[in-house]
């Protein structure tokens, strides 16, 4: 018997769930690798912090480690993206909808 609708949903959100919790180190941001015989600080890190770019000089050692932790924050942010797109799905076919006079289109709850 396949799945419902709601069961398929529920499921990728339980999939998505147990994605988080294998995240590790987060941060933003973006590190810059400048190539060697250029003057000036080979590896450095920004980010904004109060609409100001700030930025810091790193070691190759912790330039790898932030690119890591980068990769894993845009990874949280489609993650979550995904998981209030599927909340949102997923309260549509659990839960009866109102009586409107004009029908709710998909593109208001940011369904497609």
């Amino acid at each position: 018997m396949p799945l419902s609708r709601l069961a398929r949903l529920q499921a990728r959100y339980a999939a998505l769930r147990q994605q988080l919790a294998g995240i590790g180190y987060l941060s933003h941001g973006s590190v810059y690798r400048r190539p060697s015989g250029q003057s000036g600080t080979r590896f450095t890190w920004s980010t904004k912090v109060k609409a100001k770019t700030v930025s810091l000089a790193l070691s190759e050692e912790q330039a790898d480690w932030l690119e890591k932790a980068i990769a894993e924050h845009r990874r949280v942010k489609k993650i979550l993206a995904e998981m209030r797109r599927l909340s949102r799905q997923i309260m549509r076919a659990r839960f009866p909808d109102t009586v409107r006079l004009k029908p709710l289109n998909k593109k208001v709850l940011r369904l497609i």
